[in-house]
């Protein structure tokens, strides 16, 4: 469970990136941080596991408050930031030197995603591409079973079937008494994967929303012809006429598009506000 109240950040000489900033995010899904680069995303991540401090704001994760960077709060929670730095060690070294700070950790989990990641170098870890070395680190992380699981930018330096397997392995490993939290301005690989959205653009939440809720407040479709401006919240053109998104008027569900909606999201966030606080 997070809870983030009140949020305020911003680094020195610099626009704040959040103010008020306000999250109840409870386990049992797995949810996709949105927004454009330079929004924030990686420092929210950075905030919720006490890499960094709020200047403002209360955080609780599990019931801890990151900040303080308790041993037992570190055993719930696992970050893989955009870039990752491995030490020169083997695969069994790395393992054996800091499973132990995992009270959950399985190495025969670690082992079978090792496998379906395709990493088998018998050599140092630094050693290895980036690809490969983000792809240890995402089965060390999957293996270690902590109650949250925080990714920036997961696919980044991923290769095509790399991103395919990853989406079947989170799919796969999550249960409902976990929580995966994964930021990416990717939007297109986490297409059927997330079951609930968060997006933020110039330090402010615009919409913390179910897929299932999204899916009946907004229709996605394709028409040959525009509907009035007034009715648009998107627009883009198609081999079949026009790529759209409305408000839902007619009660039946149309499949998220998640590009889409975070551009008529951003493009329009009065309305879209208003869309989502009418129940």
């Amino acid at each position: 469970m997070i809870e983030v109240r009140n949020l305020s950040f911003g680094y020195r000489k610099r626009k704040p990136l959040y103010k008020d900033l306000n999250l109840s995010l409870p386990t049992g899904s797995i949810y996709g941080l949105l927004g454009k680069n330079g929004a924030g995303k990686s420092t929210l991540l950075k905030n919720l596991t006490g890499l960094l401090f709020p200047s403002g704001g209360n955080i609780n994760v599990n019931g801890f408050v990151p900040s303080k960077r308790l041993p037992s709060f570190l055993e719930t929670i696992y970050f893989i930031p955009d870039e990752v730095h491995v030490p020169a060690l083997t695969i069994e070294r790395y393992r054996n030197l800091f499973s132990p700070f995992y009270p959950s950790f399985n190495a025969d989990q670690f082992h079978q995603y090792l496998d379906l990641l395709d990493v088998h170098d018998k050599g140092k870890l630094n050693t290895l591409s980036f690809g490969q070395q983000k792809k240890f680190i995402i089965a060390f992380a999957l293996a270690c079973n902590t109650k949250i699981l925080l990714l920036d930018e997961p696919t980044n330096g991923l290769d095509i079937p790399s991103k395919i397997k990853f989406r079947k392995l989170i799919s796969g490993v999550f249960t409902k008494d976990k929580m995966i939290f994964i930021s990416t301005h990717q939007i297109r690989d986490l297409d059927n994967l997330i079951d609930n959205v968060i997006i933020i653009d110039n330090g402010e939440l615009l919409l913390q929303a179910s897929i299932s809720d999204i899916a009946r407040k907004l229709s996605f479709r394709v028409v040959e012809k525009l509907p009035p401006e007034n009715e648009l919240l998107y627009s883009e053109s198609s081999l079949k006429g026009y790529s759209v998104v409305t408000e839902n008027q007619s009660g039946d569900e149309s499949k998220v598009n998640l590009e889409f909606l975070f551009n008529a999201i951003t493009g329009n966030p009065q309305r879209s506000k208003s869309i989502f606080s009418t129940k």
